[in-house]
């Protein structure tokens, strides 16, 4: 919105505001008016509507924005041409010596040169020219039309209309003439004679339609024809470019405004798809690029193509561009020699395995669709008796039985495991052992839940393992608690080394290895080495 010079206001206010101007961009509250009565857009950004504080605006207003600075030298007066200001009697000293006018000099006189000048003469004084001066700006400098009088242009206006009505007054006189001559042979000649007149006089009165619309159908011969520059400074090339679509017809990329509709290239112009795909085909003119392309001479023109391509990577001299002629002419006869070997490659397949489709007759049931069999039906249609219900087949092979097994694989299930059911394997690849197989499997079975079973009874009780006593962090040393003399000695000389590496960092290795087990000895070895700050003998200890 546009504003006034800024002024503080508080936070309230500064709510209020922003609400107003969102309300007036959403259009539920009025734009804001400025100081000459117009509206002011809500959607101007607050940097281009806000006036600078040294204008010391009052009221919202875009003045700042418009040119307020006016040149007041500018004009858009032009020269006033022919006007004459001044014309004296006799030559005045400082005038042009040929015309006697003050305004130029004699190498700037437009007027044919004199034999003997006005100077000398002193008569037929020209009158001075008005010399005007203007200041023009950087567009007034540049305008090509600049100072053009409009009403000039009445002239061009007059001299067309005057030929358009010398025109129509002569071909006005000329089919007056046609019908007077018409009126006159009608009586004096034969029907063929007259046949061939009237053909003539239709003629005749065809070529007699010469006006505006001859030249509009001129102009629409060559509708698709757009000439380009040819060496010019900007650029360009030579030649013609072809847009083969009427102008009346309907753009393809206008049939279906869809935006998941077919893709149009604008660049190349062509929509592959088909734009409307559900439409009746009967009633659409536009189908796709791709319906030209695999249809008509489009794809024979590509599989002839396809053949030369192909011939000349097996050896053979043969270029579509370079011979036409000759590659259509090697398509025709690979044509007809394909086919050639097509039917003689059937009739000695025929000749030699026989054609059992043409010599077997079908049995007369079948021809006829009746047979000797008798279903019965019910009420209600459904099959009783008579024709067993044919069981669904799978694609797979069935009933295949491998390695001597009188069960497919996967007849039989135990312990998440499939199997054969005549030997209850659980291997797909083994052999068929039969019954013997059976028991021979329950006896391992019985054999290894008997070991178990006395391995089990036999199985010596473990001898309960002493806990190791260990002093953790925090808690209270036990009354009870024997150490170790020999391991206390060592965790004090862990304690020592352990201190002198806290106090220099340099000793510290990288490598540095925690056990969570602290003994009884390594707890009593660090409370005898700690420090304690109440202590008043610690002075002593260290």
């Amino acid at each position: 919105m546009a504003t006034a010079s800024v002024a503080f206001k508080s936070r309230e206010d500064h709510r209020k505001q922003i609400e107003l101007e969102e309300a007036r961009k959403a259009g539920l509250a009025p734009a804001e008016v400025d100081e000459d009565g117009k509206e002011i857009n809500p959607h101007i950004p607050q940097y281009m509507s806000s006036a600078p504080w040294y204008l010391n605006a009052e009221r919202p207003s875009l003045k700042h924005q418009r040119k307020w600075k006016s040149d007041p030298n500018y004009t858009k007066s032009w020269y006033d041409r022919g006007a004459k200001i001044f014309q004296a009697d006799k030559y005045r000293k400082g005038a042009c010596q040929n015309c006697g006018a003050m305004t130029h000099d004699s190498k700037a006189c437009m007027e044919r040169p004199r034999k003997v000048g006005a100077k000398y003469t002193n008569t037929h004084i020209a009158p001075d020219e008005k010399i005007e001066t203007f200041e023009l700006d950087y567009d007034g400098k540049r305008d090509r039309w600049n100072g053009y009088d409009a009403s000039s242009y009445a002239l061009v206006i007059e001299r067309y209309e005057a030929r358009d009505n010398a025109r129509r007054k002569y071909l006005k006189e000329q089919q007056l003439k046609k019908l007077e001559e018409k009126n006159n042979n009608q009586n004096g000649e034969d029907g063929e004679d007259g046949e061939e007149d009237d053909d003539e006089e239709e003629d005749d009165d065809d070529d007699l339609r010469v006006d505006e619309a001859k030249v509009d159908e001129s102009k629409q011969m060559d509708f698709a024809k757009v000439e380009k520059r040819v060496r010019t400074t900007g650029g360009g090339s030579t030649g013609t470019v072809r847009n083969l679509r009427i102008r009346e017809d309907t753009a393809k990329y206008l049939l279906n405004l869809d935006v998941n509709s077919a893709h149009y290239d604008p660049k190349t112009r062509s929509m592959r798809e088909d734009p409307l795909p559900d439409a009746d085909p009967n009633e659409k003119f536009y189908g796709g690029d791709n319906q030209y392309r695999d249809s008509g001479q489009a794809l024979e023109f590509k599989q002839l193509n396809i053949h030369a391509w192909e011939a000349f990577e097996k050896g053979q001299d043969i270029h579509m561009q370079s011979a036409p002629s000759q590659a259509e002419l090697l398509y025709k006869n690979y044509k007809v020699i394909k086919e050639k070997l097509k039917y003689q490659t059937k009739d000695t397949i025929l000749e030699r395995y026989g054609n059992a489709a043409a010599e077997e007759e079908l049995p007369r049931e079948l021809l006829l669709g009746q047979s000797e069999r008798e279903v019965e039906y019910d009420r209600a249609g459904r099959i009783i008796k008579g024709q067993e219900l044919a069981l669904p087949r799978s694609k797979y092979e069935e009933d295949v039985f491998i390695n001597n097994h009188t069960c497919v694989w996967g007849s039989w299930w135990k312990d998440h495991q499939w199997g054969y059911k005549c030997c209850k394997q659980t291997i797909r690849n083994s052999y068929c052992t039969g019954a013997a197989g059976i028991e021979a499997a329950e006896a391992v079975n019985e054999l290894m839940k008997s070991n178990i079973a006395r391995k089990g009874a036999t199985e010596d009780v473990a001898a309960p393992v002493e806990e190791k006593r260990l002093a953790t962090w925090g808690t209270d040393v036990p009354d009870d608690l024997e150490l170790d003399q020999k391991l206390l000695a060592e965790a004090l000389k862990k304690e020592d080394i352990r201190k002198r590496e806290e106090k220099d960092e340099r000793k510290r290795k990288y490598n540095v290895r925690w056990e969570d087990e602290v003994t009884a000895e390594e707890m009593e070895a660090y409370r005898m080495k700690k420090v304690h700050h109440d202590d008043p003998m610690k002075a002593f200890l260290s």
